[in-house]
């Protein structure tokens, strides 16, 4: 077989590999077509906002692979946005207490949805929806329509920091994007999930718990969802009702667009990471050409689906 032919099929085999290879086209191209934006300050406020995306997908990622799916990660996020000024104590200047609450309060919603999943049987997609519609309407009583703003001293340097450089958000974005990896690929947990979502029944009757794992994944999807929140809070120093919104459908087009079936079994956090910058990439590009917010969503919703067919991404069962 012809060696150039052979290389091609293993990158189209390779969604990972092949989607940071479209990160890189489409950055060159925008570079030497458009004025600024391959200036390093640009760049690194897209890796920025892709760090946000990057780290809520990291939880919605491991629960598609085991075959679920989250739709309450926006409102975990506006939860965590809006009650962490709220219960960070004053008698800790340092902020690490509040960020503590928030961060288990966002666990614990994650674990009622695994609960609810698990004992319960209830379809994830149902319990995960009836949870964020839940939170929405706690939210609006707690905060009606106003912000909440900021004052916790970690969160802000999260937010506005730039060791050497470089954000915060996207140095806690490496870390996160290691420890998933590491989860995914180096320890018998991961092996689990990808066990569940390529045939449960079959890790069922090997001894794999679907109950704790499906209770595990919930729970640090909510954490990272959590994680994230915190991050915005203190990007935009205030939380207000549906400051998590848009996080819930970019997430889940960050994993599939890296090659992670929507069916589960199949796929990895190494695909999502280029998934996110390429989904901030794109809205970058559709704001610069300045169309109205009709047209915006048509070409967001259009280049993304044009993406998924040019990648290939579900499996055939």
């Amino acid at each position: 077989m012809n060696p150039v032919s052979t290389a091609v099929r293993g990158l189209f085999r390779s969604p990972p590999l092949l989607t940071f290879l479209l990160v890189a086209l489409v950055w060159l191209v925008a570079s030497l077509t458009l004025r600024g934006f391959g200036a390093y300050g640009h760049l690194r406020y897209l890796l920025e906002l892709s760090a946000v995306i990057g780290i809520v997908a990291a939880g919605q990622t491991l629960v598609i692979i085991m075959g679920g799916i989250d739709l309450s990660v926006g409102a975990i996020i506006t939860v965590t946005a809006i009650l962490l000024p709220l219960i960070s104590p004053a008698a800790d200047p340092s902020g690490i207490v509040g960020i503590a609450l928030a961060l288990a309060i966002a666990t614990g919603i994650g674990l009622l949805n695994g609960a609810g999943a698990a004992y319960l049987r209830v379809p994830p997609i149902i319990m995960t929806l009836a949870m964020a519609t839940f939170l929405q309407g706690l939210l609006v009583m707690v905060a009606g329509g106003s912000a909440v703003s900021v004052t916790n001293a970690s969160v802000i340097w999260l937010g506005q920091a730039r060791p050497l450089g470089i954000p915060a958000g996207v140095i806690l974005w490496i870390v996160v994007a290691i420890s998933v990896l590491l989860i995914l690929h180096r320890t018998p947990m991961g092996s689990r999930f990808l066990a569940l979502g390529a045939n449960p029944v079959a890790a069922r009757l090997s001894g794999i718990s679907i109950t704790r794992n499906t209770l595990v994944l919930y729970a640090l999807s909510g954490f990272f969802s959590g994680v994230a929140g915190i991050l915005i809070l203190g990007m935009n120093r205030q939380g207000y009702v549906g400051i998590g919104d848009p996080y819930l459908l970019t997430s889940i087009a960050a994993v599939v667009l890296g090659g992670t079936s929507i069916l589960g079994g199949r796929g990895t956090y190494a695909g999502t990471i280029p998934g996110a910058i390429l989904l901030v990439t794109t809205t970058a590009l559709i704001t610069i050409v300045n169309a109205s917010p009709g047209w915006r969503s048509i070409m967001f919703g259009s280049l993304i689906l044009a993406l998924l067919l040019i990648s290939g991404r579900e499996a055939r069962r």
